[in-house]
């Protein structure tokens, strides 16, 4: 076993943190106020790659594998968990979902302009009905001549107003269930295809988070994404390697709070002596540093597994759920730390603290994430 990167992943790992020091770190409570969505840093992001991150050259992508990709998410969101949740949003859902269910005409038209970063890309499964029941999915796709025309809504999707490209999942035969439900490629500025109520978010607010709607919207036949009646399967699929980057945004979030908490901890004074010197502190130190390397450890269990084309559909909910809980729990303590100075917006910990809850939910929440597990633990005996 290897548990050190490489040369060119520790070349990957600082580069991306010199870039999120350097280009989001003076801007990160700013954005927070103000619920920025910061399109002025895409560009920045597409020349690095981190746009295109898993997908092949001949594809403008940059070549890399999940671990990575799941080193990139760690570092921006050490920095800004905002920005760490959209590069992953961008790369392994709807890109991913292109790449990996598109034939040659889809991936030449849609993945090459969000691989390169020229184009932003959303991805919608959950519904106001259809949230842990994905396959509750309510909106509607109806057969017309050379299309398909589209009516329903998807909420909580990320970039859903600036997205250039949607990837979202619409029923095509209710008869079938989950077996019913297939994927189509909808285009900016597609009649009646629009975004609608963006979301006041607790955390990752310069996220940009928000529903659309599909009106009878018509989507042309080139447009469905992958077989028809797979969709739903095909995004469970995809999850499994979006839940690695939510583990690593859980992970990145929890190194930043910590990091934080240790500063201060050598800084603060009482009783004379840096708080660092007791040992109620050194305790939680410990124990906060140990959360989060196990967390990263199976994050990157996962990751390998992926770039080794190997099913991590247990690993992938595992460190999902286990670096989401210990991101909140890492947070509240590094709050605890700073006392006071935690509850205030003067200090960074309060920010982590709102960003890690969302790991906890998103791309299925920790619920869903222990009965998967059981399933495939069950599935073993």
């Amino acid at each position: 076993m290897e548990f050190e990167l490489t040369e060119e992943q520790k070349q990957i790992k600082t580069s991306v943190r010199e870039f999120a020091e350097s280009e989001i770190a003076p801007h990160v409570m700013e954005w927070d106020e103000s619920q920025h969505f910061p399109v002025e840093l895409l560009p920045k992001l597409g020349e690095l790659g981190l746009l295109g991150v898993l997908f092949p050259e001949e594809y403008d992508g940059a070549g890399m594998g999940y671990v990575e990709y799941a080193t990139i998410i760690e570092e921006l969101s050490r920095v800004d968990g905002s920005v760490g949740i959209s590069v992953a949003a961008h790369n392994s859902l709807c890109s991913n979902h292109i790449y990996k269910y598109g034939d040659d005409a889809q991936k030449e038209k849609f993945l090459k302009p969000l691989a390169s970063g020229k184009h932003l890309g959303a991805w919608g499964l959950t519904e106001p009905g259809a949230g842990s029941d994905a396959s509750g999915t309510k909106t509607i796709a109806v057969r017309a001549d050379g299309g398909w025309i589209v009516n329903g809504s998807k909420n909580f999707i990320t970039h859903a107003i600036h997205a250039d490209t949607c990837v979202a999942m619409a029923v095509t035969d209710r008869a079938k269930r989950s077996k019913g439900i297939s994927a189509f490629v909808f285009e900016k500025g597609m009649k009646g295809f629009s975004p609608s109520k963006k979301e006041n978010k607790l955390g990752l607010r310069a996220s940009e988070t928000a529903s659309v709607v599909f009106e009878d919207c018509f989507v042309p036949d080139e447009n469905l994404l992958g077989e028809e009646g797979q969709g739903f399967i095909n995004a469970m699929e995809v999850l499994d390697g979006g839940r690695i980057s939510i583990a690593a945004l859980a992970v990145g979030i929890a190194q930043g709070a910590f990091e934080s908490a240790l500063r201060y901890s050598q800084e603060r004074q009482q009783f004379g002596k840096p708080i660092a010197e007791f040992q109620a502190i050194q305790f939680k130190l410990a124990n906060m540093a140990t959360q989060i390397d196990a967390a990263r450890l199976l994050m990157y269990r996962a990751a390998w597994m992926k770039d080794n084309e190997k099913r991590t559909t247990k690993e992938s909910s595992m460190a999902k759920l286990f670096a989401s809980e210990v991101s909140v729990n890492v947070c509240e303590e590094a709050i605890q730390i700073h006392g006071g100075y935690g509850y205030t917006k003067d200090y960074p910990p309060e920010k982590y603290w709102r960003d890690s809850k969302l790991c906890t939910i998103g791309e299925g929440t920790s619920e869903i994430q222990r009965i998967i597990i059981a399933r495939e633990v069950l599935r073993q005996v």
